[in-house]
């Protein structure tokens, strides 16, 4: 098969088009938070909001309530519990997250197995099944991106402010609390948003890889974000080619090729650091 075909021939599948878009509104809304998330360091953080999520999923379907809603519930709910306890314990902050992450997830597990047969609708949130969104769901995942994207422009000075200098943020007046507390629903609303394309077993990598990868090419916070969202939808695209030509998890290729591209930019950047020594 030349490269044209297989370029064009997927494209002849409605399923796969859907997933090109949602992919890559994933990509630009996993950069774009990731940018905070790598900035201030929080990567453990999203790793744990992810698997509590979990449990809020199985939950809802057990209930027949939008598992989306329950796991968007259970993850921002996680999330502010991270800030608070570890404003008001004196713990370290990876002390209560990786007991809240380990508890979180063994609660659904443990109510996954409770339920008496198999449940495949429940799979694909751990590993992520982006061919399998439906047009509903591409509506619904556009619309939350939107929203995030305006959250994040309409308090894009507040944010970066509080993340950059947080003593000279509070000092200034600015409520740094709550924005920490919003840039902590933001990750959780973000990693929901993700869980169909890459499930909750991956969704970590694809929020922090990008801004990762990013911040070795480029200074400027502005953009850092626009190269990490390149990054992202390029993965994308480019995860999703791969596995309808290996016959490969989609979700997987995905994170696959962002990590490659990160490896070969650090190796990269090393060598150029080496030269300039």
């Amino acid at each position: 098969m030349n490269p044209i075909d297989l370029l064009l021939e997927p494209l002849a599948y409605d399923f796969f088009v859907r997933a090109l878009v949602a992919s890559a509104l994933v990509g630009v809304a996993c950069a774009v938070v990731g940018s905070f998330v790598v900035l201030k360091g929080m990567s453990f953080i999203g790793d744990a909001v992810s698997h509590a999520a979990f449990p809020g999923i199985v939950i809802a379907y057990m209930l027949g309530l939008p598992i989306i809603l329950g796991g968007a519930v259970a993850a921002i709910g996680t999330a502010l519990g991270i800030g608070a306890l570890t404003r008001r314990s004196g713990l370290r902050a990876d002390s209560i997250i990786g007991v809240l992450f380990a508890g979180m997830f063994a609660l659904g597990v443990a109510l996954f197995s409770s339920i008496p047969n198999y449940v495949g609708d429940l799979f694909h949130f751990l590993f992520g099944d982006v061919l399998g969104i439906s047009l509903s769901d591409m509506i619904a995942l556009s619309a939350l991106v939107v929203a995030l994207l305006l959250v994040i422009r309409a308090l894009w000075k507040e944010l970066l402010f509080a993340t950059f200098d947080p003593l000279g943020a509070g000092a200034a007046g600015l409520p740094v609390r709550r924005l920490d507390d919003l840039l902590l629903i933001l990750i959780a609303v973000t990693i929901v948003i993700s869980l169909q394309a890459v499930g909750i077993v991956l969704v970590v990598a694809m929020i922090t890889t990008p801004a990762a990868t990013a911040q070795m090419l480029v200074k400027r916070f502005g953009q850092m974000i626009l190269v990490a969202a390149l990054i992202g939808v390029t993965a994308a695209v480019a995860g999703l080619y791969l596995s309808y030509a290996l016959d490969l998890a989609s979700g997987a290729a995905i994170v696959l090729f962002e990590t490659a591209l990160f490896l070969v930019v650090l190796l990269f950047t090393s060598l150029r650091g080496r030269r300039a020594a």
